[in-house]
């Protein structure tokens, strides 16, 4: 076993794991017989809690409770179910559980919707990002694929999300973003490094979610809300980057929706 290897087990990526998600799934069926996501057209994972209450103002959904480690709510829109996942926490590990815990509840499409750093001087405060890539510099990714420098999320469903993203009021973009499980330890060397090569965003989950929906053979894609920056640090605009986040959340749903309704293209 190598120190610098990481993982530090050789060949981890092609070995079964001691515990199973279905054994999550198994528990919560013993509690509400019958519990299954999988006629979902999709469910929109969010990480601040006052997008969370303007979807309960806005969708009125109902608590499925239990079901996984956080706040779990559905509703029923255009004739399809949705499902909305929060409260669980930020980064990677928490993002990655929950995810699991979903997936062997039997949903396949995903959409995270949070903030993100700016890497670029030119994206302002409360722009959406739709992520196109994902470096891998947090540690859950490498427990689920072998090493690779980035990880890419579903085309199709991250297709659809540009589209409804492009049709609301907010300044949009999309391209890579850097995830990193120090938010405290982000360096101006590689500010400079990953703003150059065309990065736009510094994010906690998305390389764990892509890498966790990848070798759970379901679909996932990102939308950030650029909330603050680590090219000239100034204060947050939190205002702008709630409205950002509130308008994100319905063209994730609509995302969802055209994802789960056209013809599939593939992973």
């Amino acid at each position: 076993m190598s120190p610098t290897a990481f993982p530090l087990h050789p060949g981890k990526h092609e070995l079964p794991a001691v515990p199973d998600p279905a054994e999550h799934a198994a528990r919560v069926r013993a509690r509400h017989p019958g519990a299954t996501l999988k006629h979902f057209a999709g469910i929109v994972i969010v990480y601040q809690a006052h997008v969370m209450e303007y979807a309960h103002r806005r969708y009125r959904p109902r608590l499925l409770n239990e079901w996984i480690r956080g706040d779990l709510r559905m509703f029923d829109h255009h004739g399809h179910t949705f499902g909305l996942c929060g409260g669980f926490g930020v980064g990677a590990p928490a993002a990655a559980l929950v995810l699991e815990q979903l997936i062997t509840l039997g949903a396949t499409r995903f959409v995270t919707v949070g903030t993100a750093a700016a890497l670029s001087p030119d994206l302002l405060p409360g722009t959406l990002v739709v992520c196109r890539e994902a470096l891998r510099d947090e540690g859950v990714s490498r427990h689920y694929l072998p090493p690779t420098a980035s990880i890419r999320p579903s085309p199709d469903l991250t297709d659809h999300l540009v589209r409804t993203i492009r049709a609301t009021r907010v300044p949009a973009r999309s391209g890579p973003t850097w995830t990193t499980d120090a938010p405290y330890r982000e360096t101006e060397a590689e500010v400079a490094q990953y703003g150059a090569s065309g990065v736009l965003t510094a994010d906690m989950e998305a390389a764990a979610v892509f890498a966790v929906a990848a070798y759970r053979a379901v679909h996932a894609a990102a939308v950030f809300a650029a909330a603050d920056t680590l090219v000239n640090r100034r204060p947050h605009d939190t205002q702008t980057t709630q409205r950002a986040l509130h308008a994100a959340l319905p063209a994730a749903f609509s995302a969802l929706l055209a994802a789960s309704t056209a013809p599939h293209r593939g992973q």
